[in-house]
């Protein structure tokens, strides 16, 4: 006690010698804590977090003294009087401290650091980390600190490389759109000639600017003002060349090699480039609106683009077998030679390429020789499917893939743009008055707002019962967005009525023509046609045998259905009124005798159908032999096996079906002669499935012809005393599959 009362006794004789004025009040818990912090800077301490202890001054680690007023409220930051070590090194006579009085108290023992300078787009500054230490005790750490006014020469060279250099930093100057949109430019070079040697490196462009920007420039604002100024003299000023940004010219890279719009489905779609081997979208991706990816061509997918063909067909020659393959090197010579004398996009590069590749080996080549699966992902172009509104739907590099996945979407898209046209024709006219006859191409054409799907969805579609909409056309010409799309009128069967509909892909507009067709007509002979279906022969008998496929209304629809169209739809299908009534006209007096025909067929294939079920049963044969047979029947009488089939095919069933009979008779006999002949037939076989599953349901006629010559060697193997209408081996089959599909 009595040193603190000498001390203030000391104190206030000092303060009376200066004449300074002394408190009137009490003095704070701050000011007073403050005054004393000063003298005892070597005793403050912030808690551990990992015990009770406290880091102190030179790293040492003291703790709170049991007796201690603050023991069971301490702070984070203390000080104390005295550090007393006993059993441990304790603190008595501690307070809390606020560790910011710190700078102002001991801002000469308080050493300093700066971190990690770097660029800061949004506040346009050099900024570095500031890092505070008092005898190693971390006062504060990671306080933003303009990096410009501790070092201006580092501040600038981060300020160019970053902001400059990199592009990280939004400003409104013209040279900096200028640089980007021509770096883009050199960059979109680069990917399509898939070179990293194009555009200069970053040291390049820095020296560019190094050697204009003034060395008092190191951030946003002080540039702008220092730009804005001399613009005034050089109004290019740090505008960039090509010349300045290309290593050298890059040979070849012309929109005709490279075009930015490849047409698809009719659409020119927008075509983007990229240089980066494992990325999805490594090469050319193809940017197709939903609505153009069924028209889209299979053969023009796999040309790619001019500029990436030389590259694919070494690649593709590369697949082939050794002996053809040594007869074109050099492949790159024999690539150039292909690109110089077959025209690019003409017909399916695989089928060119071979043919090619035939006339100069002189060996006969297939399709199949070139291994397009064994391409780097980049020498196939990558189709990116988006809706109206540019969202991703589906991306592949597989056309059918994403034709199997969003083709009923696709084809969705198509009509709700077509019916923003159809809908106008067809509500002019109603029911009872035709509209005005339209010419052999429609054009439709419309805003971008009633372009899209969802704006003319809801637009009702007019009912016909009567051909009163006037001539219907093969084609009808579609405007998008200044680009034509063809689409495929077709009447659609919709029950006591058809409509109009326009479909993107031909195949499937002519099936659905022929259905609505097939229901005008039945409208226009309701009684007679009433009279048919009641009256056709022997339809209960035939209606048992054909219990395990279906009903008896399914078979007598579909009989019906087959006598309409010999009766009535004969090619060419009529395309307007006249043309339908003549066809109405003419198909009267013989459809009853068409449909007895065809019942009668019909009752024939049902009769031998339920012969071979019963004959299966009773054989019981070998699982190879009932497994194969079991397939065939299901691909010679699926459920709508009357209407599915070819007529003059159906005409073929009964011996087909004699055959299988036939077979089983001989196959108690003799199973190894059966065993051997199937191992003949199963390797063409396979080669049909496996290619019918390639075409992922689309139809293919050299693959229909191929199936029913598959029927007839089937005959020609198991039941050879029924003939066939010619001659028939595996032989002469595998000779019509490689002409089929060579």
């Amino acid at each position: 006690v009595r040193e603190w009362r000498d001390i203030h006794s000391q104190l206030q004789s000092v303060v009376t010698e200066h004449g300074w004025r002394v408190n009137a009040s009490e003095p704070t818990y701050e000011q007073l804590h403050q005054s004393m912090l000063a003298g005892l800077l070597g005793n403050i301490g912030v808690k551990s977090d990992e015990d009770e202890a406290y880091l102190g001054a030179r790293g040492i680690r003291f703790w709170r003294h049991p007796g201690a007023r603050l023991a069971k409220k301490p702070g984070r930051w203390i000080v104390a009087a005295e550090l007393v070590e006993t059993t441990r090194l304790y603190a008595r006579g501690i307070a809390a401290i606020d560790p910011r009085w710190l700078p102002e108290l001991g801002g000469h023992l308080i050493k300093t650091q700066l971190l990690e300078p770097h660029w800061e787009k949004k506040a346009a500054q050099v900024i570095a980390l500031e890092r505070a230490t008092l005898y190693g005790i971390v006062v504060y750490a990671n306080r933003r600190v303009d990096f410009g006014t501790v070092d201006p020469t580092a501040a600038r060279e981060i300020f160019i490389r970053e902001a400059l250099v990199a592009g990280e930093w939004e400003t409104r100057l013209p040279f900096a759109a200028s640089n980007r949109k021509l770096i883009a430019q050199v960059e979109e070079l680069e990917h399509k000639s898939r070179r990293q040697d194009v555009l200069v490196d970053d040291d390049l462009i820095f020296a560019f600017y190094d050697q204009q920007v003034p060395a008092d420039v190191h951030n946003g604002a002080v540039f702008e003002r220092w730009y804005r100024d001399e613009a005034k003299r050089q109004p290019r000023l740090l505008m960039l060349t090509r010349e300045e940004l290309m290593r050298h010219e890059a040979a070849g890279i012309t929109t005709a090699a490279f075009p930015k719009t490849i047409r698809l489905g009719g659409v020119d779609c927008a075509a983007n480039y990229l240089h980066e081997p494992g990325n999805p979208r490594d090469g050319v991706t193809v940017t197709v609106p939903i609505f153009a990816l069924n028209p889209a061509s299979e053969d023009r997918v796999e040309w790619v683009v001019p500029g990436m063909l030389r590259e694919k067909i070494v690649a593709l020659a590369k697949t082939l077998p050794q002996r053809p393959r040594s007869r074109l090197v050099p492949l790159p010579e024999y690539a150039q030679s292909f690109i110089d004398e077959v025209g690019f996009g003409e017909g399916g590069l695989l089928d060119a390429l071979a043919a090619h590749a035939a006339k100069r080996t002189g060996l006969a080549l297939r399709r199949a020789d070139f291994k397009h699966e064994q391409l780097a992902p980049h020498l196939l172009m990558n189709l990116r499917v988006v809706d109206e509104h540019g969202r991703q739907l589906g991306e592949s590099r597989r056309l059918a893939e994403l034709k199997a996945a969003l083709g009923a979407q696709a084809r969705s898209a198509f009509q709700a743009l077509a019916a923003m046209r159809l809908p106008a024709r067809a509500l002019e006219g109603g029911q009872g008055s035709p509209p005005a006859p339209t010419s052999g191409r429609d054009r439709a054409s419309g805003s971008s707002s009633s372009e899209r799907a969802p704006a003319t969805a809801d637009v009702p579609r007019a009912a016909y019962t009567a051909w009163t909409f006037g001539e219907l056309p093969e084609l009808m010409e579609l405007l998008r967005g200044g680009q034509s799309l063809v689409g495929y009128p077709a009447l659609i069967d919709k029950g006591a009525h058809v409509e109009i509909e326009v479909f993107d892909e031909a195949e499937i507009a002519a099936a659905k023509h022929r259905a609505g067709l097939r229901r005008l007509v039945a409208l226009q002979i309701r009684e007679p046609l009433k009279y048919l279906e009641k009256n056709l022969p022997d339809l209960q008998k035939m209606a048992i045998a054909f219990l395990p496929l279906g009903s008896a209304d399914e078979l007598r629809a579909q009989i019906v259905d087959v006598a309409l169209d010999r009766a009535f739809l004969a090619e060419p299908l009529p395309t307007d009124a006249a043309m339908f009534a003549r066809r109405i006209d003419e198909g009267r007096g013989r459809l009853t005798l068409i449909a007895n025909e065809v019942a009668r067929l019909v009752g024939a294939v049902l009769a031998d159908y339920h012969a071979v079920l019963r004959k299966i049963k009773d054989t019981r044969p070998a699982k190879e032999a009932a497994d194969d047979v079991a397939r065939q029947l299901e691909r010679l009488l699926p459920k709508r096996f009357v209407a599915e089939t070819p007529w003059e095919r159906l005409q073929h069933l009964p011996r087909y079906l004699k055959a299988i009979a036939a077979r089983l008779d001989k196959l108690r006999a003799d199973p190894a002669r059966d065993g051997a002949r199937l191992a003949e037939l199963r390797p063409l076989e396979q080669r049909y499935l496996r290619k019918l599953a390639d075409r992922r349901g689309a139809r293919d006629p050299r693959l229909d012809e191929f199936r029913w010559w598959l029927e007839e060697l089937r005959v020609g193997l198991f039941a050879q005393e029924l003939k066939t209408p010619q001659p028939v081996s595996v032989k002469r089959l595998d000779k019509i599959w490689s002409q089929a599909f060579a």
